[in-house]
């Protein structure tokens, strides 16, 4: 197995140099997405009072290969001008467990890993902030974590404030002992990996509708599209992270999910996340 295999992210564009024609959609999606944070969330709620339909899930008849050892989930793949999104079922038998007494009436926000929370890499990295051993094939292999400024602030934030899920399409055998590095507080009420994904067109999607939670409760907080293309009306985009020490994105959004928290009605809840991604 390839070692970077078991890490799904998106490209650092210093490293590449020239980026993709994929990869520059993707970035112009991200850019667009981005608001100014410091408008108070009752601006944003005015601000748009667009409502959505949700289709409910169709029947998923997709029998799709097994996912290849390509673990790059930057974009959304396109084929004809107009593209029909399959939403499958929700299951029987759900992702998380059973709601605990102290989360009853929160509301659930899924968080992503890799370029959200984290940068990491095989290569060495003078100022890693962890060293995460991982076997491969046998082969211990250093992974070199890096943590988003003001995470550990957001962290403990959000887990004062919701029912919060680690979700990765990464595998567990990294994902893990880096969450438990990053995680000193137990914000993490449950961890999600690459197996708990719908491979959907050359992408590992994270479906909401699996989590066994009110799905008009659930927001998604990811820095790659295609991870909630199912369910586009709960997200908040980030911006991918690799290396900049000055970025702000975290601790901008602090103020946002306050204002979330004390709202109590779905509709309501939706016209937020919508102005946050279009204002």
């Amino acid at each position: 197995m390839d070692s970077t295999a078991i890490i799904t992210q998106v490209t650092n564009p210093k490293e590449e140099g020239i980026l993709s024609c994929a990869q520059e959609k993707v970035s112009q999606c991200n850019i667009s997405l981005k608001k100014q944070r410091n408008r108070s969330i009752f601006s944003s709620l005015f601000c748009c009072f667009r409502s959505y339909n949700v289709d409910p899930p169709t029947s998923n008849n997709n029998t799709s290969p097994l996912p290849p050892l390509v673990e790059e989930n930057g974009g959304v793949q396109k084929g004809d001008q107009t593209q029909v999104i399959t939403i499958p079922t929700p299951p029987t038998k759900y992702l998380l467990p059973e709601l605990k007494v102290s989360d009853y009436g929160r509301k659930c926000v899924v968080i992503d890993l890799d370029e959200t929370l984290v940068h990491s890499s095989f290569k060495p990295i003078n100022n890693a902030d962890f060293i995460v051993p991982v076997e491969i094939d046998g082969t211990i292999h250093q992974v070199y974590v890096l943590k988003r400024p003001h995470v550990d602030e957001f962290l403990q934030k959000m887990g004062d404030l919701f029912e919060c899920v680690l979700f990765t399409a990464s595998l567990a055998k990294y994902a893990d002992p880096v969450a438990d590095l990053l995680d000193r507080w137990g914000v993490f009420k449950a961890r999600l990996f690459r197996e708990s994904c719908v491979f959907h067109r050359g992408n590992y999607v994270k479906d909401l509708s699996r989590l066994g939670r009110e799905l008009n409760k659930v927001i998604i907080i990811d820095n790659s599209p295609a991870s909630y293309i199912f369910h586009p009306e709960n997200a908040v985009p980030v911006q991918s992270w690799f290396d900049d020490m000055s970025d702000t994105e975290l601790l901008d959004l602090i103020p946002f999910f306050e204002g979330l928290n004390r709202i109590t009605e779905p509709f309501y809840l939706q016209v937020c996340l919508l102005a946050q991604r279009y204002d």
